[in-house]
């Protein structure tokens, strides 16, 4: 009642035997393909983490940086710029982590925040009823009367680029475990599953357990196995290539690791733009926002201090030098995987599976 291992010579095989080598096979596949996976989503794994460390990394040290300009050179607001700042930063993580928001939301946000700080401490340093209505009318205004001139539209320019590059690879990272994990659990066919226990196990049938199956009878039989898998081959090329330009987009001028060590400058630059056009701010939000009450005394707010110049760190320095070499490191051993659907048969008919330097192997009827 054999219907798998059916053959002219006696066998010492049962029915019962061939299911169980049927789920044996079953097992033995999945196994293998997570094993041939296995580097390859060891390599995105970790590469996703080193990559969200250099993120993190560069993030942390642009925030000290805009910090630490807040309180050398805008010593007055500081304190109350601290929040807006480091909602700034969060905002730029949660981007780069492929939350639902744009960089332009959070720069816009950032220095809607800031003007009224600007305005209260830095132009009008005499204010002393910053009411929330006050505060309100100041964030609304900045957007119609621009204090900040070209800076804060820069500043969306210079990061979104680069931000929306390192978006992309995280997302991309992701999509390519998502792949690898669905090819793991891809389901055998009966006609597959019955192949490989002709292949595997027939032999054994008639007590050759020592005889292992011809090398192209192995990738015919894989290759009906797999058919599905391979057809992914074109689209896994094409993934590599989206990595492989998004790697170079992040290295190239638009580098990330500029862009978000130029932040602190750009708002230097925007805060001095409004500090320099301080009468014109001033007359345009007394006729929208009202006159706040005012110190006896208003203190003069030409004393404009510029930003003492903040040295590149070693943090930075290394964060940089680390980034660029994970992104080498990896696009070159992605490059290296562009044939790995086209090439799973033969990979997984290499080693013990087949006989190899033999004169005799099963090819799927007789010994030959």
């Amino acid at each position: 009642d054999l219907q798998i291992c059916q053959h002219r010579a006696p066998t010492c095989c049962t029915k019962k035997m061939e299911e169980s080598y049927q789920a044996a096979v079953r097992r033995e596949r999945t196994q293998s393909i997570q094993a041939l996976n296995f580097e390859l989503k060891y390599m995105i794994v970790g590469h996703i983490t080193a990559f969200q460390e250099a993120f993190e990394s560069l993030l942390r040290f642009a925030e000290n940086r805009t910090s630490s300009l807040f309180e050398t050179a805008y010593r007055p607001m500081a304190k109350e710029a601290a929040e807006p700042v480091k909602e700034l930063f969060t905002d730029i993580s949660l981007y780069i982590l492929g939350a639902e928001t744009t960089v332009e939301t959070a720069v816009l946000r950032f220095f809607d925040s800031l003007f009224p700080l600007v305005y209260s401490r830095l132009i009008n340093p005499g204010i002393t009823d910053l009411s929330e209505d006050y505060t309100e009318c100041l964030r609304l205004t900045r957007q119609d009367i621009n204090p900040f001139g070209h800076y804060s539209k820069n500043m969306v320019t210079e990061l979104s680029k680069s931000l929306w590059a390192a978006r992309m690879l995280s997302q991309a990272l992701s999509l390519g475990i998502e792949v690898i994990n669905t090819t793991e659990h891809a389901v055998l066919s009966k006609e597959c599953s019955r192949a490989l226990v002709k292949m595997q196990y027939c032999p054994h049938c008639q007590g050759l357990t020592l005889i292992r199956p011809c090398v192209g009878y192995c990738l015919n039989v894989m290759r009906g196995c797999l058919a599905s898998m391979s057809e992914l081959d074109a689209q896994w090329r094409e993934f590599i290539s989206t990595l492989e330009y998004l790697t170079n987009e992040m290295a190239a001028s638009h580098e990330l690791e500029m862009a978000l060590s130029g932040v602190s400058n750009s708002i230097n630059d925007a805060i001095l733009h409004a500090q320099l056009n301080g009468p014109q701010l001033s007359a345009t939000v007394d006729k929208v926002c009202g006159q706040p009450k005012q110190q006896e005394g208003n203190l003069s707010s030409a004393n404009i201090v510029p930003v003492k110049e903040v040295t590149e760190t070693q943090t930075f320095v290394m964060a940089h030098t680390s980034l660029n070499n994970k992104r080498r490191e990896f696009i070159n051993y992605m490059k290296r995987s562009r044939t790995f659907y086209a090439s799973l048969a033969e990979r997984l008919c290499d080693g013990d599976l087949v006989m190899r330097d033999s004169s005799t192997c099963w090819n799927g009827e007789d010994v030959v």
